[in-house]
C-alpha cells in the first residue's frame, strides 16, 4: 500500500469575527506548524460565506489569489482548490489561471473543480444558476477545455455551452496539474469523474456510504473504459475534534457550528480508528478540518499522533 497523504482544509472565511488580514496570519501560523507533516492545503472557492452561521458581512478570502500568496511562503506543501466552481469563471480563464498557478508555485497546484451549488452566491454575483444537470454538463465541457488549452496550441472546442477558437495558453503548465472533481452525485457527477478526473473528492459521510459511492464510480469507469485504479481517491473529514481526552474532544465538537454527517471525534487513537476504514477502502489522501481553529492544538496533535499511526 502506498503512503497515505494528508491535507488541511483551510478556512475561507473568518471564524472568530476577525478580519481577513488576521485570517491570513492565522492560516500561515497553522501552515508553519504542519508544513513538515502535511502534504497539501486546500482552499474553498466562495465569494461570500458559504455557512449560514456567520453574518454575510464576514470577511471571505478568494481562492486562487490566496493560494498564490500562501504557496509562495510555504514551498513544501502542495495547494489545491476545494473546489473551484466552474460557473464563476470562463473555462478558458480557469485554464489560464490554473496554468499560471502551476508556474508560480513551481508545480504544486491541484485544480479541484465542481459544478457549483450555492444559489445565494450565484444570485448575488449575477452568475447564471442553471439546473444541476446543466451545471454538471458544463463542468464536463470545462474540463475538456482546460485540458485542451494545457496541451494544444491553438486549442479549439465546440460544445453545447462553451467554445474555444484558436485559443492559446502559454506558458503551458509543466507538469500538468492533477484535476480533482468533487461530488458524489451518482448519475451525472461520478460519470464526469470517471471520464475526466485524475482525483476524486467525497466528504462528510460514513465509510459505508463512501464504499457505495466507490462501487458507483467503478461502474461508471467500466462503462467509459477507464481504469478505476487510475483515479486518486480522497476523503474530506469536515469536522475533526481531537484532544488528549475524549471528554475534551467532545467539548470541542459541541462548541463548533460546523456540521458533518460523520464527525471524527476523540483522542488520537480514536480518531485514527475512525479514519482507518476509509484507508481500507482505498482512500489515498485524507483532508481534515480541525474545528478548534484558529488554535493549532488540534491539528498539531493530529500531525504528531494520528498521521504516524495511519502512515504505517
Amino acid at each position: 500500500m502506498s503512503k497515505i497523504k494528508f491535507g488541511w482544509h483551510m478556512p475561507s472565511f473568518a471564524v472568530d469575527n476577525s478580519s481577513g488580514a488576521t485570517l491570513v496570519r492565522q492560516m500561515a501560523n497553522v501552515l508553519t506548524k504542519i508544513q513538515s507533516t502535511f502534504d497539501t492545503a486546500w482552499m474553498d472557492d466562495h465569494v461570500q460565506p458559504w455557512a449560514q452561521f456567520v453574518p454575510r458581512e464576514t470577511d471571505v478570502l478568494e481562492c486562487t489569489t490566496t493560494i498564490a500568496h500562501l504557496a509562495t511562503a510555504f514551498p513544501q506543501i502542495m495547494f489545491g482548490s476545494m473546489v473551484m466552481c466552474q460557473s464563476y469563471r470562463n473555462p478558458g480563464l480557469t485554464a489560464k489561471m490554473a496554468a499560471n498557478l502551476q508556474l508560480v508555485t513551481g508545480g504544486r497546484f491541484i485544480l479541484g473543480l465542481g459544478a457549483g451549488w450555492m444559489e445565494e452566491e450565484y444570485l448575488a454575483y449575477d452568475f447564471d444558476f442553471l439546473k444541476a444537470s446543466t451545471r454538471i454538463a458544463q463542468l464536463d465541457e470545462t474540463i475538456q477545455i482546460v485540458r485542451q488549452l494545457w496541451t494544444q496550441s491553438p486549442a479549439n472546442f465546440a460544445g453545447e455551452y462553451y467554445h474555444l477558437k484558436d485559443a492559446y495558453c502559454h506558458p503551458k503548465p509543466d507538469p500538468i496539474p492533477p484535476i480533482m472533481v468533487g461530488g458524489g452525485g451518482e448519475k451525472l457527477t461520478l460519470r464526469v469523474v470517471a471520464k475526466h478526473a485524475d482525483w476524486w473528492n467525497f466528504h462528510q459521510n460514513s465509510p459505508e456510504t463512501y464504499a457505495h459511492k466507490l462501487n458507483v464510480l467503478r461502474s461508471h469507469c467500466e462503462a467509459v473504459g477507464r481504469d478505476f485504479n487510475d483515479i486518486v481517491k480522497t476523503y474530506g473529514a469536515e469536522v475533526v475534534a481531537i484532544a488528549e481526552t475524549e471528554a475534551e474532544a467532545r467539548r470541542i465538537a459541541e462548541a463548533t457550528p460546523y456540521s458533518d454527517n460523520y464527525p471524527i471525534i476523540g483522542t488520537p487513537d480514536q480518531v485514527a480508528e475512525q479514519l482507518r476504514p476509509y484507508i481500507d477502502l482505498g482512500v489515498e489522501h485524507i483532508i481534515v478540518r480541525c474545528v478548534d481553529f484558529p488554535s493549532t492544538a488540534g491539528i498539531e496533535l493530529f500531525a504528531q499522533a494520528v498521521i504516524p499511526q495511519l502512515s504505517n
